[in-house]
């Protein structure tokens, strides 16, 4: 990660001439629970029309300090000022409504009702007693949307939307209180980079009409992307505040972890290559699956992690699930060590030596009302007693080897796995991929929704499981992921577009995923039987004008997120 800062796209500070008065302001905030310090004198200052970032580890406090900042809680000591005037009372809904809204990770849209009724959800009339004028309520939802340019349809069923139009929903209907200060909360955890770039180009339009963002994520990069100022939390406290442009990304991550390390891309970029005679653990020849991919094949060896980078719609992430065993193929063959897997057999993948950890860990990877011993062992029972029995004294210290390998924090190996952060609930879910020792291990984006320190170990932890003689598969687009592999594959509408080695840059590769343009990274030779169609051509690659990626193309995408 480059020790260097680039100013925000759109300059990310408040308008010129607006009023001087910060938005939003808390200073000296404490809260406890009980023995536990959520917050210890924290503080933040946004100013109107800001794009103001707050990043932090898990279990910094930042949650703690939205709850406070929409009034769900109230601190136990310190002050909160909005435009200059004292926070509202704890339970006036509406004046806190007026001067601040939140757009959470997991929408608060209701699927079954209306654009126009979520809009206006208990307001949809002129009072308690009065009926709804459906045609009425649909204008003034039309007129909502159309004054802060939100292109839906006022009358279309929620449930219909896309992610993106659901957060736009969302925001308009907190703009319609009143409020000027919005937080979004990991907005673009399920966005693909064009609904990124959507959601940052409506952010920026809002943003010159005086709206002030307090913008949390865990993608770094986006920070850069978006924000003109950013505050990091550590341990309950407030680190620093400074100008994004005046903070490079490693500087940044030490503030956040208070830590100088060398992180897993580096370490990849000082590595040798792999072997030429390196035995092929996972090959993919002519995978055929409805709505996902056609005639792709690809192959991982001993020693190597293989990127598989594509965008929502690209089908890399049910080629993923589809080598762990998860969907049939139409056509073509998974083979891991030269053993065959019957593709839509889980017990047979898991069979011939391939892990998985899935995308999404809350539906696809855990039982939340279970212990972490019996999430982590899920697929290892057969070791855990005689005769499908499972003991209890074997599941513990079966699960207690994995929670010091892979670092989880937990009480103890029967603490409920839903109590964990996000990052060590991760870690449970890499810990039961790992469980099996796997040949092949198939990660799907494994770092979604973990800080920065987190990420850094799982990727690490990825890489050791190559380095160990197996080799790993990682599906993802994000780019922080992708900077471990030792080659990155890109699909785009079901096809192996192009293929890069070590040395890429977020140009290419951006590019590539999004259809614009792409290269070929590696020799003809190399290439072939490798990835493209099952005959060894280099299927839809395209190729800019003198062998490399067309940047003004490029840069259309990347430039605005970075991702």
């Amino acid at each position: 990660m480059a020790d260097t800062a680039t100013a925000p796209a759109n300059g990310g500070g408040p308008p010129a001439g607006r009023n001087p008065a910060p938005v939003a302001e808390a200073t000296g905030i404490t809260k406890r629970f009980g023995a536990t310090v959520a917050l210890r004198d924290a503080r933040i200052t946004v100013a109107a029309g800001e794009s103001h970032a707050l990043v932090g580890r898990n279990g910094a406090g930042k949650s703690t300090l939205v709850s406070i900042l929409t009034g769900l809680q109230h601190a136990d000591t310190g002050t909160l000022r909005f435009s200059g005037a004292p926070a509202p009372a704890v339970g006036d809904i509406d004046a806190w409504r007026s001067r601040v809204a939140c757009v959470y990770q997991k929408s608060t849209i209701i699927p079954d009702l209306t654009v126009a009724e979520n809009l206006f959800l208990n307001r949809q009339s002129a009072g308690p007693l009065q009926p709804i004028r459906w045609k009425q309520l649909r204008r003034r939802a039309e007129e909502l949307l159309g004054e802060y340019g939100v292109d839906v349809d006022a009358a279309a069923r929620a449930k219909d939307l896309t992610v993106e139009q659901r957060q736009f929903v969302e925001i308009a209907r907190a703009l319609s209180f009143g409020a000027r200060f919005i937080i979004l909360d990991e907005p673009t955890a399920k966005l693909d980079a064009r609904g990124i770039n959507r959601l940052f180009d409506k952010l920026r339009d809002l943003q010159r009409q005086g709206v002030a963002f307090l913008y949390i994520s865990h993608h770094l990069q986006e920070v850069y992307d978006l924000c003109a100022t950013v505050t990091v939390y550590r341990d309950a406290a407030h680190i620093l505040t400074a100008p994004v442009a005046e903070l490079g990304h490693r500087a940044l991550v030490e503030a956040m972890t208070g830590e100088s390390t060398t992180t897993a891309a580096e370490i990849v970029e000082n590595r040798g290559p792999i072997a030429s005679d390196a035995a092929e653990l996972l090959s993919v020849r002519g995978l055929t699956l409805p709505g996902a991919c056609r005639d792709l094949s690809l192959t991982v060896r001993a020693g190597e992690v293989v990127g598989l980078a594509g965008a929502t719609a690209s089908g890399n992430v049910r080629v993923g699930e589809a080598i762990a065993g998860l969907h049939p193929a139409e056509e073509g063959t998974v083979s891991v060590g030269g053993r065959g897997v019957r593709t839509g057999d889980v017990p047979s993948a898991l069979a011939v030596g391939v892990g998985l950890v899935p995308e999404d860990r809350h539906l696809q990877g855990l039982v939340n009302n279970r212990s972490v011993a019996e999430n982590a062992t899920l697929t290892v029972t057969d070791q855990l007693g005689p005769y499908g029995t499972v003991l209890p004294a074997r599941t513990r210290v079966f699960a207690q080897r994995m929670i010091r390998a892979l670092d989880i924090k937990t009480p103890g190996a029967a603490t409920p796995v839903s109590a964990l952060s996000g990052g060590n609930q991760q870690k449970v879910v890499v810990a039961r991929a790992l469980a099996t020792d796997p040949r092949v291990l198939v990660a799907i984006r494994p770092t979604n929704g973990v800080d920065v320190k987190s990420k850094e170990f799982l990727l690490r932890r990825i890489r050791e499981v190559a380095d160990g003689g197996k080799a790993a598969l990682i599906v993802s687009d994000e780019l922080d992921d992708l900077r471990v592999c030792d080659r990155v594959v890109v699909m785009f509408h079901g096809r192996a577009v192009a293929e890069f080695d070590r040395g890429w840059t977020d140009e290419q590769v951006v590019a590539a995923m999004e259809g614009v343009a792409g290269r070929t990274a590696t020799s003809d030779e190399n290439v072939a039987g490798r990835t493209g169609t099952s005959d060894g051509s280099a299927g839809d690659r395209t190729e800019a004008p003198g062998g490399g990626t067309d940047r003004t193309a490029a840069s259309d995408t990347t430039e605005e997120h970075g991702r």
